[in-house]
């Protein structure tokens, strides 16, 4: 039996077209077979320094035959067996979309582990300056550097979990850089907008109490689309939030678990928010709080109720805020109404209350304002009447 031949061991010869080809073992097949990784130069010289720099990359590497797959077949592979049943079936709808649409054109064909940094940059760039499928009317085919950004963070976790699973030697996309996330600025309803937009969902028998119920917790989406009954406690007030719906084709629903380990989670109810449920769960034939309109075993889909806060908002003249922008209202008002940022953490699920913080600096930028005007109120109050020595000085000279 052949010796099994040490991964990092190499050959060098010179080819009959006078150029120079090195090869080292990089890996092994299952029957024990080398792996070779090739390089090519114009002279020894060339080929010895390219060499060298192989096998400090491929150091200490084992690579399994599946190396020899393209970036496509990885790709595939890698949602298959590692995010189909981990990930949220909106994240992984988008992981396909981001990988047919944008990855598998430009590298799909390449195999997995010859896929340098530099490859993962012109990809970025090109999708930066040009990746957008249909013409946006102001940004033309420019891809936006959020989209970017998201590419560049799932590219990244499928090329870690490649290095994890013995396919490549080093994850390519720990070097390129990706654009930063330029997102729009938040929209929220200010305290006329939100009259208005009151006076138009009391005059929607079938949404009103949905949205006032949104426009009063501050729930996701997906959250307040999968309530049921058993989550709401009447005698305490409380409602428990410990499921997210996922809307999919063909009318299908999917239910899981809430977008962080903290979204799942207690709340108190205003009182108003109370009395609305006990009147609305007598009248119920459903499990669900808010169900289909039509279909009451249904819950309510959640893209119904984002079309049909369009055309609330049409119908009433408001901006064309987003779904998640009720949201951001709902927690800006929270905290210039006073509730204090952990508080708040805690009704919208957030992380911890940091995240709350960082994501409402608009606001609590203006309540450190007028909390410094509060404390300086405060102060003046108690040292208001003494004089600063510079004070006494110019009273003084007045006097004199």
């Amino acid at each position: 039996m052949a010796k099994r031949r040490p991964s990092g061991d190499g050959m060098v010869r010179k080819r009959e077209d006078g150029r120079w080809e090195g090869r080292i073992v990089v890996g092994h097949k299952k029957n024990g077979a080398p792996i070779f990784h090739y390089d090519y130069a114009n002279s020894q010289k060339e080929l010895t320094d390219k060499l060298h720099r192989s096998q400090e990359q491929y150091q200490g590497v084992e690579l399994t035959e599946d190396s020899r797959m393209t970036l496509s077949e990885w790709l595939d592979r890698w949602l298959d067996d590692y995010k189909s049943a981990t990930v949220r079936p909106g994240t992984l709808k988008s992981y396909h979309m981001y990988i047919e649409t944008y990855i598998k054109p430009q590298l799909g064909h390449k195999q997995v582990s010859l896929i340098t940094p530099q490859d993962v940059q012109r990809l970025y760039r090109r999708l930066k300056r040009e990746g957008r499928i249909h013409e946006h009317p102001e940004e033309g085919n420019a891809l936006s550097d959020a989209t970017v950004n998201h590419i560049h963070t799932m590219l990244h976790g499928a090329m870690k979990d490649a290095v994890q699973a013995h396919i490549i030697a080093k994850n390519p996309t720990e070097g390129p850089t990706a654009p930063r996330p330029n997102y729009k600025p938040k929209r929220i309803l200010n305290e006329q907008e939100l009259e208005t937009f009151m006076e138009c969902i009391r005059k929607d028998e079938v949404w009103y109490e949905f949205f006032y119920t949104e426009l009063m917790t501050g729930l996701r989406r997906g959250e307040i689309c999968g309530l049921m009954w058993q989550d709401f406690d009447e005698k305490k007030g409380t409602l428990k939030v410990c499921r997210t719906l996922h809307s999919k084709k063909l009318g299908v629903f999917a239910l899981g678990d809430t977008k962080t380990s903290k979204g799942t989670r207690t709340i108190i109810l205003p009182h108003s928010i109370v009395g609305l449920l006990r009147q609305r769960k007598k009248r119920t034939v459903s499990r669900w709080i808010f169900p289909h309109p039509t279909s009451p075993e249904l819950p309510a889909n959640p893209d119904s109720a984002y079309h049909r806060l369009k055309a609330l908002l049409k119908q009433a003249g408001l901006p064309d805020i987003r779904f998640h922008d009720l949201r951001h209202t709902f927690a800006t008002h929270a905290l210039t109404s006073g509730v204090d940022a952990k508080t708040l953490s805690g009704i919208l699920g957030h992380t911890n209350a940091s995240f709350t913080l960082d994501t409402y600096t608009h606001v609590t930028s203006d309540m450190r304002e007028t909390a410094s005007g509060i404390v300086g109120g405060f102060m003046e109050d108690i040292f208001g009447k003494e004089l600063k020595p510079w004070q006494e000085s110019e009273k003084t000279e007045k006097e004199r």
